[in-house]
């Protein structure tokens, strides 16, 4: 692909003169279009060490409007970092809609770096390109732009600036990175190309720029920039295409996944105080265990309205010391998370190794709510449960302990609860007029967690569908699942 760059290319510095104020006054026309667009873009520099990568960032900044501009640069990782799956420092860096993000270096450095070096296996490079094409079309199938720019510097001119560096006392000491390299340029020419090729899709294609001289090299990514934000402005994606009707749900004759449920169990009094005492000791050791070996745990927490959910939550944290864990109460998304593409916000509360995170709902509102109530695309979210379970997936690679629970309940009990709330002083605020609405909706419902089992219930993250017409049942199934999950994962 290196081919591509025009080698020995150069513009004069009058060219550049006449040229530049230009661009710089249509990019910053541009930046102000993509404010009223809700567009988040997503710049990423990549390329060959020593082909002044960090001059055409400092170059955007200036051209660009600085208050919709961030630029993060991802050398090593962090203590926070490398105790969470690899994309989490990816993910919080995300621009809002309407915002533009610089990536210096980005998703690609590691993979690439590792496979110079030998530290990975070129079947294990591949399987990182994957997920890096997968990461990338889950952007941009929610609106993201994604321009990829690679410098590329021949072999004898990265050369030649080296050695000008060293006798040049005046300037700056060079990047330890650019010696690094310019003594496996080979090597780092063979993965990268390998790494263009598999990465160049459709949606994010690369700008393979030859970086010799420096006014073409800026004034190249100047044009493509703007070309490329020009014509997203003028054609949307269809992710604004308008939003889905209310999904069908169950039908009268259709049997689903939560009409086997067996709602009559049920546990006595005093069985439930014996058991829940002995599983909460349990799981209170357990989770000393965990963070003492630095283990993670994430736990979702899914159900009907009134199924139950407040009350196992409270059960499994008194077990656990509140150092150790954080309660995540997913409701309607605020303004700055509706900015962002819908998985930034469970993202970014991953716990660090040693803890856990209990989410009391989740990102499958994305297949319930945003489904049945028509806030999603019916093709946005039919491909959530793909995204779904990548974003699971890395999860569990990472080393990360998933349990996910959806507590059913009939409509009946359902209908119980409600009005015992209604006629209850201290629970009236437990239930309100969304509720009823809801309820009006259950065979749509239905249908979606029956969509949401089938699609999402995976190897490395099942679903375990808990009984909760019996509220004591319901906390000891939790209970004995927390522990027996966290007791194998230990090895007890």
């Amino acid at each position: 692909m290196f081919e591509a760059a025009e080698l020995g290319r150069k513009v004069s510095k009058k060219t550049f003169a006449k040229e530049e104020p230009k661009l710089h006054t249509e990019l910053l026309r541009v930046q102000r279009e993509l404010v009223k667009a809700s567009v988040p873009v997503v710049i990423v520099v990549s390329g060959v060490e020593g082909a002044g990568k960090g001059d055409v960032v400092s170059l955007l900044h200036r051209w660009l409007d600085t208050r919709g501009i961030q630029t993060h640069a991802f050398w090593e990782e962090s203590d926070e970092e490398s105790e969470r799956p690899r994309f989490w420092r990816f993910w919080r860096s995300l621009p809002p809609a309407g915002t533009i993000a610089i990536m210096f270096g980005s998703w690609y450095t590691k993979p690439v770096i590792d496979r110079v070096f030998d530290r990975k296996s070129e079947t294990e490079l591949d399987q990182e390109l994957s997920r890096i094409r997968s990461f990338e079309r889950l952007l941009t199938d929610e609106g993201a732009l994604i321009i990829k720019f690679w410098f590329h510097l021949p072999k004898d001119v990265q050369r030649q600036r080296l050695e000008s560096d060293k006798k040049k006392a005046t300037r700056a000491k060079p990047s330890p990175l650019l010696k690094k390299f310019s003594k496996r340029y080979d090597r780092f020419a063979t993965v990268s190309e390998r790494t263009l090729r598999q990465t160049d899709t459709g949606p994010c294609p690369w700008h393979i720029i030859e970086a010799t001289d420096g006014r073409y090299r800026d004034l190249s990514v100047g044009r493509i920039l703007l070309d490329t934000l020009s014509r997203r402005l003028s054609a949307p994606v269809s992710s604004t295409e308008p939003k889905s009707e209310t999904a069908p749900g169950a039908t009268e004759d259709s049997v689903t996944i939560l009409d086997r449920v067996d709602l009559t169990q049920t546990v006595s009094e005093a069985d439930y105080a014996r058991r829940l005492s002995r599983h909460q000791r349990a799981i209170s050791g357990l989770s000393w265990k965990m963070h003492q070996k630095r283990l993670f745990t994430v736990a979702v927490f899914e159900g009907w309205d009134a199924a139950g959910k407040g009350g196992v939550i409270r059960r499994v944290t008194r077990a656990i010391d509140p150092r150790l864990y954080r309660v995540i109460s997913v409701a309607a998304p605020t303004d700055e998370e509706k900015a962002q593409h819908y998985l930034w916000r469970f993202w970014r509360h991953l716990p660090r190794a040693g803890h856990m995170t209990l989410y009391d709902r989740s990102w499958y509102g994305r297949v319930l709510v945003e489904r049945v109530e028509g806030f999603a695309t019916e093709r946005a979210w039919r491909r959530s449960y793909r995204e779904i379970n990548d974003f699971e997936e890395q999860l569990a690679r990472h080393g990360i302990v998933l349990m996910k629970f959806w507590i059913h309940i009939s409509p009946e009990e359902q209908l119980r609860r409600f009005r015992e709330r209604e006629k209850t002083p201290w629970k009236q605020h437990k239930i309100t007029d969304e509720d009823w609405r809801n309820r009006e909706k259950w065979d749509a419902y239905a249908g979606a967690v029956n969509d949401m089992i089938a699609h999402t219930s995976t190897a490395h993250a099942r679903w375990q569908i808990v009984a909760g017409n019996d509220k004591r049942a319901a906390r000891l199934q939790v209970l004995e699942t927390f522990r027996r999950r966290l007791s194998k994962t230990l090895g007890s």
